[in-house]
């Protein structure tokens, strides 16, 4: 079933891609790159965004702090100038491993500041743009990158998986706001990805992708016009049946599963 109007030629298309420095994010930017879009990459690091432009001419790159809405504002005022977009892609994230054990209230704080209100920042700049693209007939798309992580509780994942869990509730309302006025909303949930961020974990990530296979993932959904987007099967399938069980049965599967 097609939430979204599939895109099935990247050819022009405008996209932004924030948190596009490494990873997950970095990976879909170039591969739309490749197959015509026309990108520009943002996060907060320059140097990182301008080797991006040296390898994909063409590109723009445009640094912002996500946790700064004047610069956040600005940042898709400029892009706005230069006419429509057509899909923005909110892939920047924060992660850090905690427990209850040892909480530390300036990194949970960093986690909601990056992982949440980031992407508020974001949405109050780009979704008055994309209405008035959609009502001109065009077809814009907006998506949040969140992680199977918000699903449901997981081990060392205190901060980080209500964030997440925050962003997929955020997506679901998006889409029933959005979507009967013509923008397109999606959901990117991925399983492990071999990023600088899951590089901090100290257990062992089953069924691991790289940010190649990832942005692959990601791209076909979008073509394919899904709401939600879920990576490996083989991974989250298990993850997806997990969330339907009790809590009598989920807890002790997951220590079980995890050792944690």
């Amino acid at each position: 079933m097609s939430f979204n109007p599939p895109i099935t030629d990247w050819r022009g298309r405008r996209v932004w891609m924030i948190g596009a420095s490494s990873g997950i994010g970095r990976a879909v930017a170039s591969l739309l790159h490749t197959r015509g879009a026309q990108v520009c990459v943002s996060a907060r690091q320059q140097a990182l965004l301008d080797a991006f432009v040296r390898e994909h001419p063409g590109s723009q790159a445009l640094a912002v702090d996500v946790t700064d809405a004047q610069a956040v504002a600005g940042a898709a005022q400029q892009l706005l100038a230069s006419g429509p977009l057509d899909l923005v892609c909110y892939c920047a994230g924060h992660y850090r491993p905690m427990s209850a054990g040892v909480l530390d209230l300036p990194e949970l704080l960093q986690h909601q500041r990056v992982n949440v209100t980031g992407a508020l920042q974001v949405l109050t700049a780009v979704v008055p743009a994309l209405l008035q693209a959609a009502g001109a007939g065009r077809t814009p798309h907006l998506s949040l990158v969140a992680s199977v992580a918000g699903w449901r509780a997981l081990p060392q994942s205190l901060a980080y998986g209500p964030t997440k869990a925050a962003l997929i509730n955020l997506a679901e309302n998006l889409f029933l706001d959005l979507r009967p006025q013509g923008v397109g909303v999606s959901l990117i949930n991925p399983g492990f990805v071999d990023t600088p961020l899951t590089a901090q974990n100290q257990f062992s990530m089953p069924a691991l992708l790289t940010p190649e296979q990832a942005a692959l993932a990601i791209a076909r959904g979008w073509e394919r016009g899904q709401f939600e987007v879920h990576f490996p099967k083989r991974f989250t399938g298990v993850l997806k049946l997990m969330r339907c069980l009790p809590y009598r049965w989920y807890f002790p599967l997951v220590h079980r599963f995890t050792g944690l």
